[in-house]
């Protein structure tokens, strides 16, 4: 199929292989990754704003050879948001591109663009770059023997002691394998501090819950457990967004899950019950809306 010339919200945008398939196990094409970006866009937007994007292109599916893109290609449209942003380990810094409308939204689908990642801080007005942050997260990750069913029993204690400290917790899927449990950052909380407060909530779970949950990322440490991931609370690191598609074998999602679905998960004991693809997330956030959006910020 030959580029096509169309315009969106008001901005002119070349989209180009639309029938290209990138999940070849159900024939999921590139128009239709553009097609659930765009009709999600109401509620992931929100959580994308000001936020530096990078992107997991896979430009031939999930089938090939993918890359992780920081830096905003030289080609894109004048109209895409970008800030640049100090690199942490003392390179140059990088201009990072930023979805803060659905014109862009549908840019990065047309790329190629399967993943969108985005770190836990906003860029704003804010002079500071890396921002404070204003999202905690704990990424549940199951090793070896263990499922999404072990992480909603983790997922409980991780929120019972983010309540405990006053901060109310959001639960996601990850798209993949595990959960993601968020909760708003302590106001001007620093990085170093929200690190060291995440990293002891993980060693108080693990501590009374040993034979179920692991703070340590090494591998050998993890089968038939949960690594509660608190690692990801750091300025240079990203998790993936909500409401993302994922490169799995079918485009599932990133998907808010509510405390009920959760604890059916874990009743049951059926990953399929926390597993969603694109039509699926659609259908739910006409009827649910968006269950993540009191993260969503100003």
């Amino acid at each position: 199929m030959s580029p096509t010339r169309t315009t969106i919200a008001g901005r002119e945008l070349i989209v180009s292989n639309l029938d290209k398939v990138l999940f070849p196990s159900c024939g999921f094409t590139k128009g239709q990754l553009v097609d659930y970006y765009v009709r999600v866009a109401d509620s992931m937007l929100p959580h994308l704003h000001d936020r530096p994007l990078t992107m997991k292109r896979f430009p031939n599916g999930v089938e090939e050879k993918s890359f992780f893109e920081k830096r905003i290609p030289s080609h894109a449209p004048d109209w895409v948001a970008s800030v640049t942003v100090p690199s942490t380990d003392g390179h140059e810094d990088i201009a990072y591109a930023m979805v803060n409308d659905l014109p862009t939204l549908a840019w990065a689908a047309n790329l190629g663009a399967i993943e969108l990642h985005v770190p836990l801080w906003r860029a704003g007005r804010r002079r500071k770059r890396p921002a404070d942050p204003d999202l905690m997260v704990f990424d549940l990750d199951p090793g070896e023997g263990a499922s999404i069913v072990e992480c909603c029993v983790v997922a409980q204690y991780v929120i019972d002691e983010l309540e405990s400290e006053g901060m109310e917790a959001f639960t996601k899927t990850s798209g993949s394998k595990g959960l993601q449990v968020y909760t708003a950052a302590k106001p001007h909380t620093t990085w170093d501090a929200q690190r060291e407060q995440a990293h002891e909530i993980a060693r108080k779970i693990e501590a009374e819950h040993r034979d179920l949950v692991v703070s340590n990322m090494r591998r050998s440490l993890r089968r038939c457990r949960v690594l509660i991931d608190w690692s990801q609370n750091h300025m240079a690191k990203t998790t993936v967004c909500v409401y993302s598609v994922r490169a799995m074998e079918e485009p599932t999602v990133s998907t808010p899950v509510s405390s009920a679905e959760v604890a059916s998960c874990l009743k049951k004991g059926d990953p399929r019950i926390l597993r969603f693809t694109t039509d699926e997330v659609l259908r739910r956030v006409d009827r649910q809306g968006d269950l993540f959006a009191p993260l969503a910020g100003d």
